[in-house]
């Protein structure tokens, strides 16, 4: 009777292992198509479309080894090592974050270019500076906190990322510097010795931290955007394609199911974003008719350190003969080739 309860418990113990343990890997899939306008409000918008704009999404979770050698035998399902989905600096949750304040800073682009778009003017205001994540070892190293934002270094208000640059440039190791920051919608001090920066080739004081500015836009009328659940880049100019159809009079979707992908800069170029692959077969499985790849250029320097490097454009006109679908696919450089585009497409 011990023996098989000896047994049971290995089996369970095993099953644990292959079910939970976590790898050093990730494991990328096909997402869904999600209608933006559910996540996305401009106020007292009345526009009735027919047809509708989606972002794509891809799945992305780090592997265990049952899930990983699953992956191994499906065609579209793709084994990452770590070091291609996070930084080498950061940890779990310091990812996490970034993607997050990638998110954000989509959202912030749309809003401006496609007001831009419209011709209807908005406020830019710095919130201060985005901590992306803490050196191991450095000054700031359990002190401050990725996702926290940095308003102030002794006493003098931060008022761009640049600021914060020339306050601790004078600075020795050693000295003290008093950092009143924003955690949790909270405002907190705390006073850190600076050191040395962690694996940094000039050896000089500093906060050892990597950061990011934080900007907000008010707009009029105000434009209201749920993402919670949603991370990365990559909704730019879907989001940017929604807000301006909320803003007009006219219907761009002209009755069409219409999805895209890429990343909205604030001059209204398209960037290029991963797993385009997989967004391609994601939008024809939840009928898409009309998709937007990112047409970017891969530079001679890049093709030489990347042979098989390739534009989004290409990678995804590639997938969609590979799966057989009718979706269009429209490659655009920037927000004005996708508006372009729909402007010009007979109604259903």
């Amino acid at each position: 009777m011990k023996k098989k309860i000896s047994i049971y418990a290995l089996l369970l113990v095993l099953i644990c292992f292959f079910m939970l343990y976590r790898l050093d890997a990730y494991i990328m899939k096909p997402g869904s198509a999600y209608d933006v306008s559910k996540f996305v409000a401009v106020e007292n918008d009345h526009t009735e479309n027919k047809g509708s704009m989606s972002l794509m999404t891809v799945a992305m979770q780090q592997a265990t080894p049952f899930s990983y050698l699953w992956a191994k035998t499906q065609k579209h399902q793709k084994i990452m090592d770590i070091s291609q989905v996070r930084n080498p600096l950061e940890d779990e949750e310091e990812y996490n974050v970034r993607q997050l304040k990638l998110m954000s800073d989509s959202q912030f682009n749309a809003k401006y270019v496609a007001f831009q778009k419209a011709g209807i003017q908005t406020k830019v205001i710095f919130n201060g500076v985005f901590v992306l994540n803490v050196l191991e070892g450095g000054a700031s190293d359990n002190l401050l906190k990725a996702g926290d934002e940095i308003i102030e270094v002794d006493g003098q208000k931060i008022r761009n990322q640049q600021m914060l640059v020339d306050l601790l440039k004078p600075k020795q190791l050693g000295d003290k510097v008093t950092i009143k920051f924003i955690r949790n919608q909270q405002e907190q001090e705390e006073t850190i010795t600076l050191k040395e920066i962690p694996k940094s080739e000039e050896k000089r004081a500093g906060l050892g931290i990597t950061y990011a500015e934080s900007k907000s836009i008010e707009t009029d009328p105000k434009v209201s955007m749920k993402t919670e659940d949603i991370g990365g880049p990559s909704a730019g100019l879907m989001f940017t394609l929604e807000i301006l159809d909320q803003l007009l009079e006219e219907d761009l979707t002209k009755g069409y199911a219409v999805a895209g992908t890429g990343e909205m800069l604030v001059d209204g170029s398209v960037g290029r974003i991963g797993g385009i692959d997989y967004k391609v077969i994601a939008a024809d499985r939840d009928g898409i008719e009309i998709f937007f790849a990112p047409d970017d250029e891969i530079s001679p320097e890049m093709k030489a350190k990347y042979p098989e490097l390739e534009s989004n454009y290409a990678t995804a006109v590639k997938t969609a003969k590979e799966i057989g679908t009718k979706m269009k696919i429209v490659p655009v450089k920037t927000v004005d080739d996708a508006i372009e585009y729909l402007k010009q497409l007979p109604p259903k």
